[in-house]
């Protein structure tokens, strides 16, 4: 790793948002990044190599931003998802149980056993994307309302429940691990409650907004840093460290300033590097040589859309029931810890991204088809009124 290598991976995440300009047919962002580490990395120009130290640490930072991103997207201060969390958590089981006999199908048709990991994969959702699609179709109405809780729940739910699925012969361990790592974060949610509640962080937010000092961006990078290092001193992957605090800050109220800096860090610099990482880390070459797995992904993609589709029988519409099947945070999880402990055999990671591209593609659609509908997601009325 060097500045000239660090400049042109900054070059390479310029691609998400060139790609992702269109508002209507752009891809997330994560798409370029991750298909420009692809091209440069050993699947194609082989300029960038996942295996290096430096480049590792520095996407494992970004790991863990992006996923404390995901957490303190969750809307979990929302006193109107209290109404609809019933619902939505029916929804959010139905789904989930679904999703064990397809998991079952696919493990057994082409031979992984990752069983485990399928069902988590098939029924997790991703808040971090759902939500801006929402917002950026401009949806609402009660069945966008009954629709939050049921991604924040499967989102998080599923996230927990990744280490465990995606290596079995360790579970116990992992358990024990996130134990340690869920009081952590519980007792820094109290300590951040209470901070909130003596006016303590108003004073710090004030002072540093007079002098120029970033002092919450400092400490909350210093808090992340901390579960991490629990996370990597009881084996346990920074993902939840990252989704724990971010749930934790969301749930005492994130400060707009603070907001704007993380999103400054992660969306402007340590984010991309991550997924261009992640892309020079996958092996295509491995799909093609083992066109099954090119199925795998497909399976898994489609499988995800029709396991979200049973919340029909609850009376949601088709287009958002296919809108929360988008996952980005879960997969992206799955193929790191996949690659960087050898869990998943060659190709397989690959496999779950195209998965994860194809569940993309289909909430992209549906939101369309969602905006369109009128009364069903009861669209807000432009600024003429």
């Amino acid at each position: 790793m060097s500045l000239g290598l660090l400049a042109l991976i900054c070059v390479a995440g310029l691609a998400g948002p060139l790609l992702a300009v269109s508002r209507r047919w752009g891809p997330p962002v994560v798409v370029g990044e991750l298909l420009t580490g692809v091209a440069l990395g050993p699947s194609g120009a082989g300029v960038l190599h996942a295996d290096d130290a430096l480049f590792t640490f520095l996407a494992n930072i970004g790991f863990a931003l992006v996923m404390f991103v995901a957490g303190s997207h969750v809307p979990v201060r929302d006193p109107a998802l209290r109404t609809a969390l019933p619902l939505g958590a029916l929804r959010a089981v139905l789904v989930a149980a679904a999703a064990v006999p397809v998991a079952f199908v696919i493990a057994r048709a082409f031979g992984t056993g990752h069983i485990a990991l399928y069902v988590v994969l098939l029924a997790s959702s991703s808040a971090a994307l759902v939500l801006p699609i929402i917002d950026a179709m401009h949806l609402t109405g009660l069945p966008i309302l009954q629709l939050l809780p049921q991604v924040a729940l499967a989102d998080a739910v599923c996230i927990l429940a990744l280490p465990l699925a995606i290596d079995p012969a360790r579970a116990g361990r992992s358990a024990l691990g996130a134990a340690v790592l869920i009081i952590c974060t519980i007792g820094l949610f109290a300590v951040l409650r209470l901070v909130e509640r003596k006016g303590w962080r108003k004073a710090v937010h004030q002072l540093s907004a007079r002098r120029k000092f970033a002092l919450e961006l400092r400490l909350n990078l210093a808090l992340l840093f901390g579960l991490g290092a629990v996370a990597q001193a009881t084996r346990i992957s920074v993902m939840l460290a990252g989704f724990g605090f971010g749930l934790a800050v969301a749930a005492v109220g994130e400060p707009r300033r603070l907001a704007r800096q993380l999103f400054a860090v992660t969306e402007g610099f340590i984010g991309p590097v991550f997924f261009v990482w992640l892309g020079a880390s996958l092996d295509l070459a491995a799909l093609g040589h083992r066109p099954a797995l090119i199925g795998l992904g497909i399976a898994l993609g489609v499988g995800a859309t029709l396991t979200h589709l049973v919340a029909r029988t609850t009376g949601q519409p088709a287009s958002l029931a296919a809108l929360a099947s988008a996952q980005v945070g879960v997969p992206v999880a799955a193929a790191t810890l996949g690659t960087q402990e050898h869990l998943l055999a060659d190709g397989e990671p690959a496999a779950l991204i195209l998965g994860a591209l194809i569940t993309i593609t289909v909430a992209t659609a549906a939101a369309v088809l969602a905006a369109r509908a009128g009364p069903a997601a009861a669209p807000r009325p432009g600024p003429t009124g």
